[in-house]
């Protein structure tokens, strides 16, 4: 009679760490969750923190390079850019929130419908298809000649250019998981879609939505900036960064930093929201994690 085999503790397989630590031992994650982190606590206090006010003009004092007093500089009108760069950060960030968020839920609730009723497939994936076939450039300037330029135009404009991107990923994880047995086994049992929806399908595709939610933060934060650097977005005196860059091209030769920071300012959020994005997919991703 042979011995039982016994499983030491250490040979035990060692616990898995939780996401957080996962994205912390990634240098190039952890910085840009640290931009991020920095930049919203930045947007959220930006009333707080920024050292004069953001709408002061002081004549005075116009287009003045970084110092001691204004850190940043001041712009054409004289007001200082650190504080208005604050601000930029917090309407730049709540318009890419409010049209991920927005063109997000619509997006999921037709990418679920898509994925579990078959008959309804193919008509709501071709209207995405159609949606998909108009650029968000295109679509903010549609809308803006429509209803007039501003924010919330611009909101309207990403917010339906997320929503065919956003019903396409859901469906295919969708897809995916209403393969698995236990979708059988909770129809067998007589569940109703809505429940097994909510309580088994939606939460098995989190991963997935969360990770295309903070790369498509990234692409409409740009999308964003760039339909107010063209003059469709916020509008004076409103501190927003592309507008902001926007304002600062007539003084590049002689004082570049009232175009150069704001741009700047875009580009390094951008770049964070990226890179944690594709860190939020290899730290999701179970054929990934050891």
């Amino acid at each position: 009679m042979t011995e039982a085999a016994t499983i030491t503790p250490e040979d035990a397989a060692p616990p898995r760490p939780g996401l957080l630590a996962r994205l912390v031992s990634d240098p190039g994650a952890a910085i840009a969750l640290a931009i991020v982190v920095a930049t919203a606590i930045g947007a959220m206090f930006a009333s707080f923190l920024a050292p004069f006010d953001p709408f002061d003009n002081n004549l005075r004092a116009t287009m003045r390079p970084p110092d001691a007093t204004n850190w940043l500089g001041t712009d054409g009108q004289g007001r200082d850019m650190l504080s208005r760069i604050l601000y930029g950060l917090r309407v730049t960030l709540g318009m890419g929130l409010a049209s991920v968020l927005s063109g997000g839920a619509a997006g999921i609730f037709l990418g679920f419908i898509a994925a579990y009723y078959r008959r309804l497939d193919q008509p709501i994936m071709r209207l995405m298809d159609m949606l998909l076939s108009f650029p968000a450039i295109l679509v903010g300037l549609a809308f803006a000649a429509i209803f007039g330029p501003g924010l919330v135009t611009v909101v309207i404009a990403l917010a339906i250019a997320t929503v065919p991107l956003m019903a396409r990923i859901v469906r295919s994880a969708a897809l995916v998981v209403m393969g698995q047995d236990f979708i059988e086994a909770c129809r067998a049992v007589g569940m109703s879609d809505a429940r097994l929806i909510w309580r088994h399908l939606a939460p098995n595709c989190l991963s997935a939505v969360f990770v295309f939610a903070t790369l498509r933060l990234g692409q409409v934060i740009l999308l964003g900036s760039a339909l107010s650097f063209l003059g469709l977005g916020a509008q004076p005196p409103t501190a927003e960064l592309g507008a902001m860059a926007a304002s600062g091209r007539n003084f590049l030769f002689f004082a570049p930093h009232i175009a150069v920071i704001p741009s700047l300012a875009i580009f390094v959020v951008v770049l964070a929201f990226n890179v944690l994005g594709d860190a939020l997919r290899d730290a999701l991703d179970p054929r990934l994690s050891v």
